[in-house]
């Protein structure tokens, strides 16, 4: 994988006295080859702790029916999008640690780059409307059944989906819209826009400014409306008189604005840049953060600062031991 000399000769096409691109080589980890190993069992085994941690919550808030509110529906639906967000990238990185050859269609390419963006947008959207609920539950308590009622909070999640997909296919049909020439060399170990970016044979700056402007309305919109959520959220527990109240109303938000911080700060250090392709071994650095590491801590965070969920865990661990038995 790591020998940029052993890579397979790439696909190409001549035409008009350019090489036209036809099949992509991820560089991935390249620079070290002494550690492919080491990382492989790093990456696998950090990739299983995620899925087992996002599966035992959507068991838990399936089948524990105290959890059958809004607030762990929406959890278990991020949990689920966590899984299929590390499923595009994450097996595709192990594979081509223990594979030779770091070859990858354009077609293969822009399918991972939909899914990916489309996801990551999502997750951004959902968080948003996590923190709405939150909203409703702590300033609206009387009328948070209503609001959040089962067919209200059906139509919120589909239009969460949907309009992460549509702005991940706005983007992708840019970035594919123009051939690809001259190199074929992706400085990544997926595809991720910048790197895909820089190969296009068109004029590409272009392209570069309205997808930061887009990934601006995205990131920044959402974290804004959630910061307006967590400023109304913090004006009504003030109001509260009692301390063990105001405790138990900020226990409900502590994990959700942890998963925040995380999520929005690494959305920001790679997107919200006006112009692509800073330091390649940086990039990749971040982003082994937020493809690996951060799918890994929002299980644990939810599962570690949320009460609910602890004792639902153990009450699904006690009963389960106990039809053991």
């Amino acid at each position: 994988m790591f020998l940029v000399c052993s890579l397979p000769t790439p696909k190409k096409q001549w035409e008009n006295a350019t090489w036209l691109v036809t099949e992509f080589v991820l560089v991935g980890f390249s620079n070290l080859p002494g550690l492919r190993t080491t990382l492989f069992t790093l990456f696998f085994l950090m990739y299983l702790v995620t899925l087992s941690g996002n599966v035992t919550i959507i068991t838990i808030i399936h089948v524990d029916r105290t959890l059958h509110t809004p607030m762990y529906r929406f959890l278990a639906v991020l949990s689920l999008s966590e899984t299929c967000y590390t499923l595009v990238t994450i097996p595709n990185m192990l594979a081509r640690l223990l594979m030779e050859s770091q070859a990858l269609s354009i077609a293969g390419c822009r399918a991972q780059m939909f899914f990916f963006l489309g996801l990551g947008c999502s997750h951004c959207f959902l968080l948003t409307l996590m923190g709405y609920d939150r909203y409703v539950a702590i300033c609206h308590p009387l009328r948070y059944s209503v609001i959040m009622r089962p067919t209200v909070c059906l139509c919120l999640g589909a239009l969460v989906f949907c309009g992460g997909l549509s702005v991940a296919l706005i983007e992708t049909s840019m970035i594919f819209s123009s051939p690809f020439c001259n190199s074929n060399r992706v400085e990544h170990f997926f595809c991720d826009i910048a790197p895909v970016l820089k190969l296009s044979c068109g004029e590409s700056a272009g392209k570069a400014l309205a997808i930061f402007f887009l990934s601006v309305l995205v990131v920044l919109v959402s974290f804004l409306l959630i910061l307006l959520s967590y400023a109304l959220i913090g004006a009504a527990i003030l109001r509260i008189r009692s301390a063990a109240g105001r405790h138990r109303a900020f226990s409900t938000c502590a994990a959700h604005l942890t998963v925040v911080i995380v999520h929005f700060g690494c959305a920001s250090i790679i997107y919200l840049r006006p112009e692509s392709g800073g330091n390649p071994d940086q990039d990749r650095l971040v982003a082994v953060f937020y493809t690996v590491v951060t799918p890994l801590l929002n299980p644990v965070v939810y599962t570690l600062r949320n009460k609910e969920v602890r004792v639902a865990l153990r009450r699904t661990l006690a009963r389960s031991c106990g039809v053991s038995k």
